[in-house]
């Protein structure tokens, strides 16, 4: 992990589980960015924000797709193809670059973060990063409060400083923050998107260049 500006620390989560084809660094649209310090300067001064992922090439997210797709079908064999696949959609966005529909990490318009202390220690959010049930909802811990009260004022604080900032959350990740991109536009019932998906050459881990589709 390293520092890139106070009180906010770039962890390449796909990067470290050597997922094929994963960045070693993290790549967002400049708006995106700016929202992302404007929230950082919103953040009490003893927090600081942890970003696991931001642009995702498409190779990432057909493989998170597909590992997911296969995780979800081997723990539930009774379900059909169709169950397992909308099971499959509530965790990884199908790996599409169309125009009306692109996967929202592949436009860099996505980011994907957690709540940390001032040294970058992460803090309890009430599930891990990428975690897959139902206690990743964002709201999940308001309706179970008991459970696990540390999680809901950190849930709170992540939420409220993102979506002051100009982002849009996606209700069933906790971690996951929209802005500029079709998901962020029908969230934030904008009438267009700012940012449309690119296609990435990578080498090594590292981005080589860029296409905008």
């Amino acid at each position: 992990m390293k520092t890139i500006k106070s009180r906010l620390f770039i962890r390449s989560s796909y990067y470290e589980q050597k997922i094929p084809n994963s960045l070693q660094s993290i790549y967002l649209r400049q708006g995106t960015t700016e929202r992302l310090h404007e929230a950082l300067a919103n953040l009490p001064e003893s927090y600081s924000f942890i970003v696991f992922d931001g642009y995702r090439p498409l190779q990432v997210q057909q493989f998170l797709f597909d590992q997911v797709q296969q995780e979800i079908a081997l723990v539930n064999p009774s379900w059909s193809e169709e169950q397992v696949q909308k099971e499959t959609l509530k965790y990884v966005a199908y790996p599409s670059i169309e125009e009306g529909y692109p996967a929202p990490h592949l436009t860099g318009g996505a980011i994907d973060l957690t709540l940390g202390d001032s040294e970058g220690n992460p803090l309890d959010l009430g599930t891990d990063f990428d975690e897959t049930n139902a206690k990743s909802a964002t709201a999940y811990f308001e309706e179970h409060a008991d459970e696990n009260p540390e999680a809901v004022k950190n849930r709170r604080m992540l939420f409220n400083c993102m979506t002051y900032a100009g982002f849009e959350n996606y209700s069933e990740e906790w971690w996951h923050y929209d802005f500029g991109n079709v998901t962020w536009a029908r969230r934030a019932h904008e009438p267009t998107a700012f940012y449309g998906a690119i296609i990435a050459t990578i080498e090594k881990n590292e981005l080589k260049g860029y296409r905008y589709k």
